[in-house]
Order: structure tokens, then C-alpha cells, then sequence
């Protein structure tokens, strides 16, 4: 998609498609759909014209919305804290950036972050216009995730997640687990949660998979080697909740917490160790390794 707003401070511009229906003027429609925004916030993006159509052109507060029509506009959030920790990047070439996420950090702007967030302080940091993480890691996880940077090879990388030809390798510290022979795989079958951003298993055909392993025993906890096989939501916190050995510091599952301050002393102790795949465009094969240590 091409964007009609210029990058601003490392953030693209955000968009909507409007709904159908009877749709009042542009801005009832904003302060109707952004109830926490003020309604002179908004006007004072239309008086800067930071609020425009899919061809650039300013919209005003009388301008109907229309049926299938986009409007652009710049996301703000106010008194967004800082997150005190960086990532480092462990490898950069003409087509992908691979960088070790810190725990607490999101990848992508979403909710209460923005300029918070992996994207944005890496476009602020590196001028990537075109930058785009072309997997999941979940802000609450560490470790190796992979950008790309170039729109015109980035299809070929995206398809090696399509096709499971990333090998990815994760460690995680939990409760010992008795009685079982490693390795073993697990299997379930998982759907989304309640609330909207959980997840959970449901009686069926298994529809995720992982390997699991035990790399140590520490007097405190066991560090697992963990190999998803599968690349559903949540997938290895929920298998490992489901086997009665939580991650360390989830407040995801068993049981939703309810929502606190991050505790920047207490993160969920899991890591994206490695990433490792034949590069598409060069043939070569390709090992990243988090720096991090659980």
C-alpha cells in the first residue's frame, strides 16, 4: 500500500476503511470510533491536514465519509513510559536485519505503545523506510526475530514461515516435569482464547505441535529446550501451562492476572534462542543466536 502521509519520527501512518451504513460527517465518525481521543485533538489534526484521504488529499471535519473510503492519520499516544531496555542487532544485510529483542518490548505498534515499540526505534535508528518484521515474537519474550527491509525479496522470506523451513529453537524456565521421557513432542489442538488475546485448547485434531527437551536442572527451576513445530498464538506458554509446568513469570497462563505495571525485575522467562534456514536467495544456510541468557 502506498501511504499518503510521509514516515513521521520513525512511525507510519495509521489507516482506516471505513464501515458501511449511514456514516455521520468525519468528525462525529473519529471521536465516535476513538472515544479516548478528545474531539480537539482531532481537530487539530485536521487543521494540520494530518488527516487524509487514500490520494493524499485533507479531510475537514464536514467531510462525509463515504462507503469503502480509507482515511490516513497519525497515531499519538500520550505519556508513553519508557521501556529501559535495547536491542542489539546481530546482523544486517541488503535484504533482513536480525535483531535480539529485550523482554518487554513490542515488536509492532499496537494498544499503549508506539514509539515504544522494536519498529519504530529501529526506523528511528537505522532510516528503514520499508522496514517490517516478517514473524511473530510476543513482547513479553525475548530473543532473535527477523525483519525485512527490502519490499522486493521480502516474499521469499515470508514464505519460509508459510512453509515451516525456519527452524526455530527456544528456551524456557519452569517447574521440573516427573515421570516423562525426553525428549517428547506435544500436541493439542488450540483456538483462540477469552479474553481476545489468549489462547486455549479445545477437544480435536491436534493442530500444534512442540518439541520438548531438558538442557538443565537448576535448583530453582528446569531450562527447556523448546522447537515449535507449529506457529500458533501463544503456542508454547499454553503447552507448557497445559503440562502443569507454566513459564516462569506468565501472567498470561494458567490464570489471566489481572493487568499491573510491567515488574521490569520479573520477566517471562522464555527466549527466541535461534533462527537457522537455507536463504533464499543466496542458498546459504543462515544461523542467528540470541546473546541473551535465561
Amino acid at each position: 500500500m502506498n501511504l499518503p502521509l510521509p514516515i513521521r519520527n520513525g512511525v507510519a501512518p495509521s489507516y482506516l476503511w471505513l464501515p458501511d451504513g449511514d456514516l455521520p460527517p468525519l468528525l462525529t465518525f473519529l471521536t465516535q470510533r476513538f472515544p479516548d481521543v478528545a474531539p480537539a485533538v482531532w481537530i487539530e489534526r485536521l487543521r494540520k491536514g494530518e488527516v487524509v484521504d487514500s490520494h493524499g488529499l485533507p479531510l475537514h471535519a464536514e467531510s462525509p465519509c463515504r462507503r469503502g473510503m480509507c482515511i490516513f492519520y497519525y497515531r499519538e499516544i500520550e505519556g508513553e513510559k519508557p521501556i529501559p531496555f535495547e536491542a542489539t542487532i546481530l546482523h544486517q544485510d541488503q535484504h533482513i536485519l536480525v535483531v535480539d529483542k529485550p523482554h518487554f518490548l513490542p515488536v509492532i505498534p499496537s494498544g499503549r505503545f508506539l514509539h515504544e515499540t522494536l519498529l519504530v526505534r529501529l526506523k528511528k535508528q537505522l532510516g528503514m523506510e520499508y522496514l517490517t518484521p516478517i514473524h511473530r515474537l510476543d513482547r513479553e519474550t525475548a530473543g532473535v526475530i527477523i525483519f525485512s527491509h527490502n519490499p522486493a525479496s521480502r516474499g521469499a522470506y515470508q514464505s519460509l514461515f508459510q512453509k515451516q523451513a525456519m527452524e526455530k529453537v527456544y528456551e524456557a524456565l519452569a517447574s521440573p516435569l516427573p515421570g516423562i521421557v525426553f525428549p517428547f513432542t506435544y500436541r493439542s489442538r488450540m483456538v483462540d482464547g477469552i479474553p481476545f488475546f489468549r489462547s486455549q485448547e479445545v477437544e480435536g485434531v491436534p493442530n500444534s505441535e512442540t518439541h520438548i527437551d531438558v538442557l538443565e536442572h537448576r535448583c530453582d527451576a528446569t531450562r527447556y529446550q523448546l522447537r515449535p513445530l507449529s506457529g500458533k498464538k501463544h503456542q508454547l506458554r499454553v503447552h507448557l501451562s497445559a503440562l502443569g509446568i507454566p513459564i516462569v513469570n506468565d501472567v498470561f497462563y494458567p490464570e489471566l492476572r489481572v493487568y499491573q505495571e510491567d515488574d521490569f525485575s520479573h520477566p517471562l522467562k522464555l527466549l527466541a534462542r535461534s533462527i537457522s534456514f537455507y536463504d533464499p536467495i543466496t542458498g546459504d544456510k543462515r544461523y542467528f543466536e540470541s546473546q541473551k541468557k535465561l
